[in-house]
């Protein structure tokens, strides 16, 4: 069976070929004969609206390094206020922005999927475990169903600073 091209054949050079240099654009000098920047230095290459500053981590990044913390802070609290459930949940809050902050632009949607995982985690290391596997089940899930305020709460901190950074993205997209 015989198949015919859908596009036009490109003609110009191949692939592999060298390309020759382009010639300097009507009334712009090349950049080694361009005067510095006002201040001194040459302004960095892309510099554009300033980024925020901070780690940006992938999804995966993201719910690690959220899940890690919750764990910490579960330790944490457990030391200190003697696995206190509600200092667990105002240690939680914080935890739940950074991860919003800090996941890159692509993955933003994962910020407030993994901040309830994360927290049922850490829960693991504050709840109450009655002997057993069972027992510690049991504590879970009454932990759980006792501090949905707080699990809602780091849900909801982490659901607006995504819809917030989202909005600010389309914005930036349209106007560049």
């Amino acid at each position: 069976m015989e198949h015919h091209r859908t596009r036009p054949r490109q003609h110009g050079q191949r692939r592999g070929a060298p390309r020759p240099p382009l010639p300097p654009q009507a009334g712009r000098r090349p950049a080694a004969e361009r005067p510095p920047a006002p201040g001194g230095s040459r302004p960095a290459a892309g510099a554009g609206p300033r980024q925020p500053s901070g780690p940006r981590l992938t999804g995966l990044g993201g719910g690690l390094f959220c899940v890690t913390a919750m764990f910490l802070l579960g330790f944490l609290d457990d030391l200190l206020f003697g696995a206190s459930l509600t200092g667990y949940g105002v240690l939680s809050l914080p935890v739940c922005a950074l991860t919003a902050l800090w996941v890159r632009g692509s993955d933003l949607l994962t910020a407030p999927v993994v901040v309830p995982i994360a927290f049922a985690a850490g829960l693991l290391t504050v709840a109450d475990d009655g002997g057993g596997f069972l027992g510690g089940v049991m504590g879970l899930v009454t932990a759980l169903s006792t501090q949905a305020g707080w699990l809602y709460g780091g849900t909801l901190v982490a659901g607006l600073i995504t819809v917030v950074r989202r909005i600010r993205m389309i914005r930036r997209r349209r106007r560049g």
